[in-house]
């Protein structure tokens, strides 16, 4: 069942970034900001390069993004399996996608940590990782039984 779950969340993260990428790129032809190529240079050096501030690695910088979106897509896939579904989990699974992108970028180098960015910068990347997360939670919970809730668990203790 669980690993049933975890291929339907990866596609469902497939349709969440999707989803985050069209709106990324619609509010891009509002606002004029530019692409960012944090995600890519992260990756790089994830990988032990040591990339430039300066650097524009197109192709990782999908492959970053896309990845990122299938990973945690598994996880929220798992969890609408598991019976942690709705709004709620969306809500939670943004603070996951959010926090795994901020540890990756700020472990590496790569990135700076979220309060030192102008406030327009933070409402926008949570607008865009919101969006992924509820539309990676709404697919994943259509495509996604959940498993039926025992008797026991009932109380946090």
């Amino acid at each position: 069942m669980y690993r049933q779950a975890a291929v339907r969340g990866a596609i469902a993260g497939l349709a969440g970034v999707a989803a985050m990428t069209t709106v990324e790129k619609v509010e891009q032809l509002f606002t004029k900001r530019p692409n960012s190529y944090v995600p890519g240079r992260t990756l790089l050096a994830l990988l032990g390069q040591k990339p430039s501030q300066e650097a524009k690695p197109l192709l990782a910088n999908h492959a970053m993004h896309w990845g990122t979106g299938v990973v945690l897509g598994v996880l929220r896939g798992v969890w609408a399996a598991s019976g942690l579904r709705g709004p709620r989990s969306s809500l939670a699974h943004t603070v996951v996608r959010l926090s795994t992108d901020q540890t990756l970028e700020n472990a590496t180098g790569m990135g700076a940590p979220p309060p030192t960015w102008p406030r327009q910068e933070q409402l926008i990347d949570l607008l865009h990782k919101g969006v992924y997360s509820f539309v990676t939670g709404a697919v994943a919970e259509r495509l996604i039984s959940a498993r039926q809730p025992g008797l026991s668990g009932r109380t946090s203790h």
